[in-house]
């Protein structure tokens, strides 16, 4: 009989949490995924809570002001600790009826995807501890650089996995996993055409450093001819029309919140045969077997852009390469045989 898991993610950030359990599901596990938040992306969802994330200025802020490397949470201040008791407190009858209604006591694996209980004070983690569940926290991006970990959490957990490289730096019992990605879904095509065309979707302009990338492309078109699309607060379905239209995407360049690489829209990216620009930090760039992308940071970002732009020919060779490389290392049969040899190694 094969075993039971039931994924708890704040919100489905960047379909990855819906990722992890479709691929478990399809490899014969018996899944859900409970989200806290409401997702504003459009991305699927299992099971919502549906409470609603504040996204106001001074939210943004607060959580942008966290990000200062690993450290466990604790409130900044009274004010921070009686926000979430009060939270907590108002949540509640909804959470346990919820808790009731869908039997989530009932599974054998618990993964906290992105590290947070549906309390704060963590109470249904410490309940699943006392009746000898497994526990696996896995962390997906700012979530361990800015929130921090939960102390009593990370005492409690089996196992702890990321997709963030850094993460490696910043914990000290932590295991990378090149994160799922339903490769079949995206359908390959190379944008052949005589003129580049880029495109940049940044979800948040300070971590993918777009005013800067602004400020490259900017003084590229006052000598050079070709076209670009900024995509902010775009529907998902339409930002995935826009991206198979163009040849080149920029993902991050010149970010200042400490991240770099890619995440889940370089490999959608590379899945759908659309090259990819970004940023790598230091070992990062070794540390990716047969690394697909095209690497450079802002002080390089305008030769790169120009290159292409003089040569299009050389991206086809991108393209095929980046698919090829998704199907290799992230499609859900690739992490899914590295996830359960973690399971086995950590008796879970």
């Amino acid at each position: 009989m094969s075993k039971s898991i039931l994924h708890i993610a704040p919100q489905n950030f960047a379909g990855m949490p819906y990722d992890f359990m479709k691929m478990q599901s399809e490899s014969g596990y018996k899944t859900r995924l409970v989200t806290i938040f409401q997702n504003t992306l459009n991305f699927e969802e299992d099971l919502t809570l549906g409470f609603k994330l504040p996204v106001n200025k001074a939210a943004k802020i607060w959580r942008d002001s966290k990000m200062t490397g690993l450290k466990y949470y604790k409130p900044k201040n009274i004010l921070e600790s009686t926000y979430f008791k009060l939270r907590d407190f108002k949540n509640s009858k909804k959470i346990d009826s919820f808790i009731e209604e869908y039997k989530l006591y009932d599974y054998d694996i618990y993964h906290f995807d992105g590290g947070m209980d549906f309390y704060r004070d963590l109470r249904f983690a410490k309940e699943l501890k006392r009746r000898g569940k497994k526990i696996v926290c896995c962390y997906f991006g700012s979530d361990l650089r800015s929130r921090g970990v939960f102390k009593e959490l990370d005492e409690m957990s089996d196992l702890n996995l990321t997709v963030e490289y850094d993460h490696l730096q910043l914990h000290k019992n932590i295991h990378y996993l090149f994160f799922p990605f339903d490769v079949k879904k995206a359908n390959y095509r190379f944008v052949q055409s005589g003129r580049l065309k880029i495109i940049h979707s940044p979800t948040n302009r300070l971590y993918k450093g777009t005013d800067k990338i602004l400020e490259v492309i900017d003084d590229l078109k006052k000598s050079y001819d070709f076209d670009f699309i900024l995509a902010e607060h775009i529907p998902r379905e339409k930002l995935l029309e826009m991206k198979r239209e163009c040849n080149l995407s920029i993902d991050q360049v010149g970010g200042e919140l400490g991240g770099s690489g890619y995440g889940r829209n370089s490999i959608e990216n590379l899945a759908m045969g659309l090259p990819t620009i970004t940023e790598f930090f230091g070992e990062y760039l070794d540390f990716l077997p047969e690394n697909p992308f095209i690497t450079c940071d802002i002080n390089n970002l305008r030769d790169t852009i120009i290159k292409f732009v003089e040569n299009l020919d050389i991206l086809k060779e991108y393209s095929e390469k980046g698919r090829n490389w998704i199907e290799k290392y992230h499609s859900y049969e690739a992490v899914n045989k590295r996830v359960e040899e973690l399971y086995s190694e950590y008796g879970i």
